[in-house]
């Protein structure tokens, strides 16, 4: 059972944001939306899920805990685990809070969130590559997202980072026909030269980027080695539209200024909660149907298995367990979690 001091708070740091965003850009060929809602939710909802694996890591390195990430997810594969502590592959859950109101309320309150559920989606649980003796650890995440127009002109008026991207469409991610795409024609209707970066697959599916600079008007031809364009990056906002021509293809697409979408994560505080054994989250786990209102969304997209965060065990008697492990060099016992 945790109790309020158990929580580990811990600030954020932008560089963690950073980190995100290079995961989330060059996993686009190969994730899917679980939770629907937006591409740019999706993405922030994988910026705020790597930044918390890097904190974890982080804390895990300043508090002298052994760990192995030899087995983290790559992009190519579904989730595994993030790390492993004395043997036992952990997987880190973490949720991002992104309403004001709230986020002052488990700022000045953390306490607060052992009410919450500790969620796991229930296709993910039931998912093959799993041990019985799997960790599982939770999460919060306090942090601001510009999820509208107006939030994310009020960001950049005010200097704040940003990063604009507009998200391919499936068949320019994913094309059912594996051939070059280029030559490659770009145009922006701007009256003003601006800075556009692609990103996407080559012929061995390895990421690509290609950062062009597209004179008012003008079109510009490219020909990189592109197979697919997963995403396009805007330096700043664009206020005219932006056309992408395969010319191998014959194909098109046109970017509005409004298909534009800022995934920085404006990240304030990280709470570790505890962890608990994947047998005895199976055990004790309650169904948590679709359209069910908790602590975390106002409302979940999936069916999620759930505990109480409250039942969850202390993290700081597992590190001091690990460090014990990894002084005496034996096997922990699984059934002493």
């Amino acid at each position: 059972m945790l109790n309020p001091d158990d929580l580990i708070r811990i600030p954020y740091t932008s560089d963690l944001t950073e980190g995100g965003i290079a995961y989330a850009v060059r996993s686009l060929p190969f994730t899917y939306n679980r939770m629907g809602g937006s591409p740019f939710d999706r993405l922030r909802r994988i910026v705020a899920g790597v930044a918390v694996e890097l904190a974890f890591r982080r804390y895990l390195s300043e508090q002298n805990v052994p760990f192995d990430v030899k087995g983290a997810t790559p992009f190519t594969e579904p989730d595994r685990y993030d790390a492993a502590l004395g043997g036992h592959r952990c997987d880190v859950k973490s949720f991002l809070i992104t309403y004001r109101r709230q986020i002052s309320d488990m700022r000045r309150n953390p306490e607060i969130t052992l009410n919450a559920p500790a969620l796991i989606p229930l296709d993910q649980f039931e998912a093959d590559g799993h041990s019985s003796d799997d960790l599982y650890l939770f999460a919060f995440l306090a942090g601001l997202v510009t999820a509208s127009q107006d939030e994310l002109k009020k960001a950049i008026d005010a200097g704040q980072p940003h990063y604009l991207i507009h998200v391919m469409p499936r068949e320019w991610r994913k094309p059912m026909a594996w051939s070059p795409l280029g030559p490659l024609a770009l145009k922006s209707e701007s009256p003003a030269a601006r800075l556009f970066e692609i990103a996407g697959q080559d012929e061995d599916r390895g990421f690509l980027t290609r950062t062009v600079k597209l004179p008012g008007g003008k079109r510009v031809v490219i020909d990189d080695p592109f197979f697919a364009l997963t995403s396009v990056r805007a330096m700043d906002l664009p206020g005219a539209r932006l056309g992408i021509r395969s010319l191998a293809r014959n194909e098109s697409h046109v970017i509005n200024p409004l298909e534009w979408g800022n995934i920085w994560v404006y990240g304030m505080e990280i709470l570790f909660a505890g962890y608990i054994s994947r047998v005895d989250f199976r055990r004790r786990a309650c169904l948590v149907p679709p359209m069910s209102q908790v602590f975390q969304y106002r409302q979940t997209r999936v069916k999620n298995l759930a505990v109480p965060v409250s039942e969850l065990k202390p993290l700081r008697g597992l590190f001091e367990k690990v460090r014990e492990w990894e002084e005496r060099k034996i096997q922990p016992d699984p059934g002493h979690l």
